[in-house]
């Protein structure tokens, strides 16, 4: 991708485009991290798929334009639609797509649901405009100058930040749906998923080739963004709700006391939680505070696994394992305070 660039623009454009460009980081990513929050991604997992979107999926998707273009060209479509219109999408929304999948398929303990297809195409969709975004800044910064910067800077990072990302959402929606189901029948819910981002993607980049850009952008981009908005919270509560249900359970057998499962469950008493340790315990009992609280949440998922009737064999020895070192933890803290 370095040379990629270095093609279409000079080394000081570039890196005052990526500097700019991280401003789409600190806007989208914070609200992945919100969704995140009660059982977090491991960083590596989070890394692959923003390295994934920012180099993986730029590279293959710029391959596949230059050999899908010419084919739709030589079929009919207009020159002006094949490349943005009628490529793009499918290529785009293919290579972000195969990010997700890779997790999917490789880190499968990692992705336990629809929050965590959120977090992970979220995620991917970040790497791939922060990359797109260098592009598009340094071109126009070569060209226009200072204005054309500030335009595209305006337009790309802070009106539609989030466009890449409700696109490649879809697609993770639809795997965390059928992330737990074993019937051949449920494949065809990811493929309706990465044919509507393909669609809203397509609708969006065709509605910015005409006059109507601005009107759409009321009538489809912030629809999508309240939707987008809307699906998030729902997914979130949703893992609140069932890591509730699964802590309660324990509780009930003494494993939590019940002012334990209320903190577990509320993430802001999660966090002012660690924030006594580390003031009342030092360093060490905010890292079991911490530690307490993430293996908590995996226990309530290796819970959810079970009862979904996922493999027995792997599962319930993690079970026992997490049960024990939960309690070995609460036991931990209970003997700083003295």
């Amino acid at each position: 991708m370095t040379l990629v660039l270095s093609q279409n623009a000079g080394a000081a454009a570039i890196l005052l485009a990526a500097a700019i460009s991280t401003t789409v980081i600190g806007i989208v990513v914070p609200l992945f991290m919100w969704v995140d929050r009660l059982e977090s991604e491991p960083a590596s997992m989070l890394l692959f798929a923003f390295g994934w979107g920012a180099l993986v999926a730029t590279a293959l998707s710029i391959g596949l334009s230059l050999a899908l273009t010419p084919l739709l060209e030589g079929i009919g479509v207009p020159s002006e639609v094949a490349a943005p219109v009628v490529a793009a999408p499918i290529v785009e929304e293919f290579a972000k797509a195969m990010g997700v999948v890779a997790i999917f398929a490789f880190a499968r303990r990692e992705f336990n649901g629809v929050v965590d297809g959120i977090v992970y195409a979220g995620m991917v969709a970040i790497g791939f405009a922060f990359v797109e975004d260098i592009l598009y800044l340094a071109r126009s910064y070569e060209v226009l100058g200072q204005s054309g910067l500030v335009s595209v800077f305006v337009l790309r990072c802070l009106v539609t930040p989030f466009a890449h990302p409700i696109f490649t959402v879809c697609f993770g929606i639809a795997l965390g749906l059928v992330a737990h189901q074993q019937r051949a029948r449920y494949a065809v819910v990811p493929l309706i998923g990465y044919l509507a981002a393909v669609a809203v993607h397509a609708v969006w980049n065709g509605a910015a080739l005409t006059d109507l850009w601005l009107p759409l952008y009321f009538l489809l981009q912030v629809p999508l963004f309240i939707g987008f908005v809307v699906i998030v919270v729902f997914a979130r509560r949703r893992e609140v709700r069932m890591i509730r249900d699964h802590l309660t359970g324990y509780g009930m057998n003494g494993w939590f006391a019940p002012g334990d499962v209320a903190m577990l469950t509320c993430p802001g008493r999660r966090r002012r939680a660690r924030r006594w340790a580390k003031e009342s315990l030092g360093p060490d009992g905010e890292a079991v505070m911490r530690a307490f609280q993430d293996e908590s949440s995996e226990l309530a998922i290796a819970r959810d696994h079970l009862e979904r009737g996922d493999s027995a064999q792997w599962w319930e020895p993690r079970e026992q394992a997490l049960l024990h070192t939960c309690a070995g933890h609460r036991s931990a803290l209970h003997a700083m305070r003295r």
